[in-house]
């Protein structure tokens, strides 16, 4: 390990919890994070939003460690905490001085083993998600993306909202929540990364006496995805801009071809000289932003490019996206945007280790869904290895997946004809 990266050391502990820790030289603080492998898309329909309910919840405290006491002990030292779920783990951590180490642990670790749960907390943060749901039906740009999702895994849970939905979420008890607890934040579905200024030693030893009392768990088995996508979803909005998010099949977070991906959504709209904002937004004047992003989940992955732009040009931007799509297929990059998007991909992987905190996210999701701890020098190797030849064959394999088609504005479905079908992938 260089020292660039520090030294990361990282085993399973007695009660099957995975401990990851990388010292930084030089610095004074600690990030400690609490990685659950269970997410939005490991609860029954029933349960929509349990993961994102305890990610509320658990920081409410414990019978012997009150939310009050716990939000005072971490003003007092001038610590943060926050949590966060995704459709495939949740994660909760605190940031602090390294002299407070153990604090940190005893916070996390209480939360953990012996949440309170109550029920007149569960119906205080059941309003209060319920708001949240609210709010993010309101933006249109995050309806846009959601829909999306649900039209690219169309029945199953990839496809739903990590809040849940407003049904699920008013219907779940306090019983219900604790009982989904109690199955997946176990030791064995769990990893604990910590960097900073600590000490492997000492953080597995305050771990295994912590862990000692509830062993066991393990990661949750999750339905495969099919192979259907629908075509097209449209929501009515009387909103000044139409708000479109085409979406793609793509490679899973364990596909190899996950490094060529990546450059190529570099290349099509990952960054200011990628193809579609320069020609929608540079060229054209057709919108404030475009982009492109991936996401690789446990069996498969998608592509998305999102938009904001007048309705009258949803025909001109549909048929820009389609054919850049079409073009990367027919003759891949050159190598000059090669070269720009590795050196992108470098200096991002680069700037994410600028601090305890962000180092520490990359060891827990690094262990969490690799079950490894990755290094920086092997990601940078992965990225410079990247070929043409390798791209375009992910560009080829995307415009032939799977498309759909998310739009959020003031028209109904049949505004997109036979040609806006066309455009986005499917014939009417």
């Amino acid at each position: 390990m260089n020292a660039a990266t520090g030294a990361v050391r990282s085993e399973r502990l007695a009660s099957g919890a995975r401990l990851a820790t990388e010292s930084m030289p030089g610095v004074r603080s600690v990030a400690i994070g609490f990685w659950v492998g269970t997410g939005s898309r490991d609860e029954p329909d029933r349960l929509a939003g349990a993961s994102h309910f305890l990610e509320h919840l658990l920081f409410k405290g414990t019978p012997a460690r009150p939310a009050a006491v716990i939000a005072e002990a971490l003003d007092e030292v001038g610590g943060d905490c926050n949590a966060f779920t995704t459709k495939e783990y949740t994660a909760f951590y605190v940031r602090l001085l390294s002299e407070h180490l153990r604090l940190g642990l005893d916070i996390l670790g209480d939360i953990m083993d012996d949440p309170s749960l109550a029920e007149h907390d569960v119906d205080a943060e059941r309003t209060v998600i319920l708001d949240e749901i609210l709010m993010h039906a309101d933006e249109p740009s995050d309806l846009a993306a959601e829909m999306a999702m649900s039209a690219l895994f169309p029945g199953h849970p990839l496809g739903r909202d990590t809040l849940g939905t407003p049904e699920s979420v008013g219907a779940t008890t306090a019983s219900e929540i604790r009982g989904f607890f109690e199955e997946h934040y176990r030791p064995g579905n769990v990893v604990v990364a910590v960097a900073g200024d600590c000490r492997h030693e000492e953080v597995a030893a305050a771990l295994e006496a912590r862990f000692a009392a509830r062993p066991g768990g393990g990661a949750p088995i999750r339905v495969p995805v099919a192979d259907d996508v629908a075509p097209l979803v449209v929501v009515r909005r009387q909103t000044e801009q139409a708000h479109l998010v085409i979406g793609m099949r793509s490679a899973s977070r364990f596909d190899e071809a996950r490094w060529p991906l990546a450059v190529l959504n570099v290349v099509l709209g990952g960054g200011l000289s990628s193809r579609l904002f320069q020609k929608v937004r540079e060229q054209r004047g057709l919108a404030y932003s475009i982009w492109s992003e991936r996401n690789g989940f446990y069996d498969t992955g998608c592509t998305t490019v999102s938009v904001g732009t007048a309705p009258e040009y949803v025909d001109e931007v549909l048929e820009i996206v389609t054919g850049e799509i079409e073009e990367l297929a027919a003759n891949g990059i050159t190598a000059r945007e090669l070269d720009v998007a590795k050196g992108n991909l470098r200096s991002e992987t680069l700037l994410s280790c600028e601090d305890s905190g962000a180092r520490m996210s990359r060891l827990g999701t690094s262990v969490l869904l690799y079950d490894r701890a990755w290094t920086i020098d092997e990601a940078l190797a992965r990225i410079d290895a990247v070929e043409l030849d390798a791209v375009h064959d992910v560009a080829r394999s995307l415009a032939a997946a799977p498309r759909t088609l998310a739009a959020v504005g003031p028209f109904d479905a049949d505004a997109f004809d036979g040609t806006a079908l066309r455009l986005a992938g499917r014939a009417a």
